[in-house]
């Protein structure tokens, strides 16, 4: 392929166009589910919610979020031992299409379940290995790199900032349930655009890089019985002790968010397809792992706490319109898509000078940690009084910048340190963090009251900057770790 031909979306290979836009479409399903679920579950059976209250609702939304993202783990598997990355995707969208059609079906509690066991597959499938294949479109010293993942990561958030406004005002103003079938018909868009432009892609990505042997079949099919077996067990124990509820399956399913990237870098880093090379940069992903589960542990809470924030305390008459709680979450996208081209700008602008990866970790813990610490400030001054929407706006205005340091660039920092024996499976453990993130969220959203809310927002933030600040003095040790990948 000649340099013409590479450059012609943005100055970037062709192929990130077509996983752009599938992207976009996969997110808006996504993302307008998420800004609508919330008021869905803790909103009264006769207004058409499932009337759950705050603390359990709360809770859902996180284990949601965190199964959603553990999955990435079969994503992973799928593509690099059994199926190559482009069919895993497609089939992945599929099932994320069918969870969110079965979302807008009338059918309570039924429903919901169904929806989160279909759509927590599909996404699992699809976006560890969408954004695997944005990698594979580059050589390792290729410095467009970053800035082509902050390009896709534009692509993802213009989804997610659409959505609010179309699912969410259906949702809230018309009817759930047709809301919800509006993601069902973005994510049919996307599977379009993914099948047609497949032609653009690395034909690397038609291949499992790893493919399952035939003397491994036999293993493998004994360990996804053990599997059923043990979830069986527990889940029956459970249900024979009387305490089979939403709350304790969530527990459950927190403590397996929290052990499962644990027992992934054991597996790497004792792996004999691993090399000493490859062991070391494991090594020097880890800090950055942690760093990124108490980042999205606070990115996450925009759709929990921030939402209920919104909705409870929050002014949303402005006189000239009456603002939706669900339209907050569109804050997220929108300030990634505004300092998007100033971050892939800055980023090729200073080329080889640019900060560490290690560093932008560091930095991005802070703003995340001030984006909470910020939130005090009105809770201080007005206690449990509705408030400007303003200071709403500056929480996110600053998680974001954490988010453009972290993000695109431990997306990139993923693909750049993983071991090739695990290339799709270690950018399930970037995903895997979010997991882990969101898993710890669900237990501590139950804590968030009127009552405590300065403390809360003060804990979280204060760990966050403090983890932030050591990471930065390990600076010099993990760029050592990474052996010489920058």
């Amino acid at each position: 392929m000649n340099n013409k031909e590479e450059k012609t979306f943005l100055g970037q290979p062709r192929g990130l166009m077509t996983l752009f836009f599938t992207e976009f479409w996969e997110r808006f399903s996504y993302y307008g589910m998420r800004a609508l679920l919330v008021f869905y579950l803790i909103d009264t059976v006769k207004r058409g919610g499932l009337g759950f209250d705050e603390a359990t609702g709360a809770s859902i939304m996180s284990i949601y979020g965190s199964l959603v993202y553990m999955s990435s783990v079969i994503g992973g598997f799928i593509a690099d031992r059994l199926l190559g990355s482009r069919r895993t995707v497609f089939w992945g969208g599929v099932l994320i299409m069918i969870g969110h059609i079965v979302l807008s079906l009338p059918f309570g509690q039924g429903a919901l379940y169904g929806s989160i066991a279909l759509i927590v597959l599909g996404t699992g499938l699809l976006k560890p290995n969408v954004s695997e294949m944005v990698g594979t479109l580059y050589t390792e010293d290729d410095v467009r790199r970053d800035s082509g993942f902050t390009i896709f990561v534009m692509g993802i958030n213009a989804g997610s900032l659409l959505a609010p406004y179309v699912v969410g005002s259906i949702g809230q103003q018309v009817n759930y349930h047709l809301g919800f079938s509006l993601a069902a018909i973005g994510m049919f868009f996307g599977l379009i655009q993914y099948w047609r432009g497949g032609k653009n892609l690395n034909e690397s990505s038609n291949r499992p890089g790893d493919p399952v042997s035939d003397d491994e079949k036999a293993g493998l099919i004994r360990k996804i019985i053990g599997i059923f077996v043990v979830a069986i067990v527990i889940f029956g124990l459970m249900a024979f002790a009387g305490a089979f509820n939403v709350t304790n399956v969530i527990l459950v399913f927190s403590i397996v968010g929290i052990l499962l990237p644990i027992g992934y870098f054991v597996m790497m880093l004792s792996s004999r397809k691993t090399t000493k090379v490859e062991r070391s940069r494991v090594w020097a992903y880890v800090p950055l792992f942690i760093a990124s589960v108490l980042f999205w542990s606070i990115e996450e809470q925009g759709s929990v706490v921030l939402a209920l924030f919104a909705k409870n305390q929050t002014i949303l008459n402005l006189g000239f319109i009456n603002l939706l709680p669900s339209w907050f979450q569109s804050l997220n996208p929108l300030f990634i898509i505004l300092y998007g081209p100033i971050f892939a700008w800055f980023w090729v602008k200073l080329g080889k000078h640019q900060p560490s990866t290690p560093a932008k970790f560091a930095y991005g813990l802070l703003f995340a940690g001030a984006s909470f610490l910020v939130m005090i400030i009105p809770v201080t001054l007005f206690g449990q009084a509705r408030v400007s929407a303003l200071w709403l706006v500056l929480s996110w205005a600053i998680v974001e910048i954490g988010e453009m340091l972290i993000s695109p660039v431990g997306l990139s920092a993923t693909t750049k340190l993983a071991p090739k024996a695990f290339q799709s499976q270690m950018m399930s453990m970037w995903f895997l963090g979010d997991a882990a993130a969101q898993a710890i969220n669900a237990q501590i959203v139950r804590l968030y009251t009127p009552a405590n809310q300065v403390t809360y927002f003060a804990v979280i933030g204060i760990v966050t900057v403090v983890f932030g600040i050591l990471l930065g003095f390990m600076v010099p040790k993990i760029k050592t770790l990474m052996e010489g990948i920058n």
